[in-house]
């Protein structure tokens, strides 16, 4: 691994260590006097961009995702670059890919209006993932709140992010390096029952595997036929096209997306390993799909319980950071 990612690596497990007892100082009830209404206002942008964008769910719950895997959850991915300063939205895993952010500067514009200067930008990024699962029929959870504003992008650290293509043992490691274990990472990954993915992110999948010039062989058949059709090897072919993650239901959060990775019809290659490559630890991961397929409730309840965790990952709290007015820029 390059000494920068060692790096980074390193200044992410302190970050998370110093979030647990950081995260002590988060509260539900945290804007109860000085915004009371933060949790309508919120609720009420995300159904007007609903109106006209449905796919705003999915991406409003993976903008908290990425922010809080970098620097901890301080909204740093919101910041547009500077001539001093790269932004993380040009990282690989989100440039062309990470989405949302008007909908965030919408939210941002409404609670500065109704209390000016009090809602943090990494905090509405929380309430808006909890309120897009929601809104899609998923669980509800209590969203801790406190977090303050980081002052800068680390787009180092975002260039190391989870990613679709990486080995499940590596994935797990990263999750875990920031407090997640297994049952918190299958859960997260249940987010994706309401994802898009483009067809690049999948091309090797169904023309290359592993360098192999043939297809991934965990993927059925059939569904490999489909896939196929929509995202053509042929020269010239739209890279960007969308596939939903879980085809059956795709914009409703239920445990749909578990049923389709038994039936060998993940998506992703990191969708698919968690039960089928056990030559990465897959028996550690595999019964929690299958647990997850079986109960709606278990991987509602488990979904919470993660999504609460990664929204404690070295929170910016106190005197620290700031309250940005523009989610965009440093005050």
């Amino acid at each position: 691994m390059p000494a920068v990612a060692v790096a980074l690596c390193a200044a992410v497990v302190a970050l998370a260590a110093l979030g647990g007892a950081r995260a002590r100082e988060l509260s539900p009830g945290y804007y109860d006097a000085s915004c009371p209404h933060v949790y309508d206002t919120v609720r009420r942008v995300i159904q007007e961009a609903r109106a006209a964008d449905p796919r705003i769910l999915a991406s409003l719950l993976r903008l908290h995702f990425h922010d809080c895997f970098v620097n901890g959850c301080d909204g740093s991915l919101l910041l547009d670059e500077t001539p001093t300063m790269r932004s993380e939205k040009a990282a690989n895993a989100n440039v062309g890919s990470a989405r949302g952010f008007p909908v965030v500067d919408d939210i941002k514009a409404a609670l500065e209006h109704a209390c000016p200067g009090v809602v943090s930008c990494a905090d509405i990024l929380a309430l808006a993932a909890e309120i897009s699962v929601e809104l899609a029929g998923g669980p509800y959870w209590r969203v801790m709140l406190g977090r303050r504003d980081g002052m800068a992008a680390n787009f180092d650290g975002a260039q190391i992010l989870p990613s679709p293509q990486d080995p499940l043992d590596n994935l797990t490691k990263k999750f875990a390096d920031l407090g997640l274990d297994d049952t918190d990472f299958v859960a997260l990954q249940g987010a994706h029952t309401i994802g898009r993915a483009q067809c690049q992110s999948i091309q090797d999948r169904l023309y290359n595997f592993s360098g192999t010039e043939q297809p991934d062989p965990t993927l059925d058949r059939a569904y490999l036929a489909e896939l196929r059709q929509r995202c053509p090897a042929a020269a010239g072919g739209d890279d960007t096209g969308l596939n939903d993650l879980d085809p059956v239901t795709p914009d409703r959060f239920d445990n749909s997306y578990y049923a389709n990775i038994q039936r060998n019809r993940g998506v992703l290659r990191s969708d698919q390993a968690m039960l089928s490559a056990p030559e990465e630890s897959a028996e550690s991961t595999g019964p929690i799909v299958g647990r997850f397929a079986s109960s709606q409730a278990q991987f509602f309840q488990s979904f919470s319980t993660a999504m609460i965790k990664m929204g404690n990952i070295a929170p910016l709290t106190g005197s620290m950071g700031e309250v940005r007015r523009n989610c965009r820029a440093v005050n």
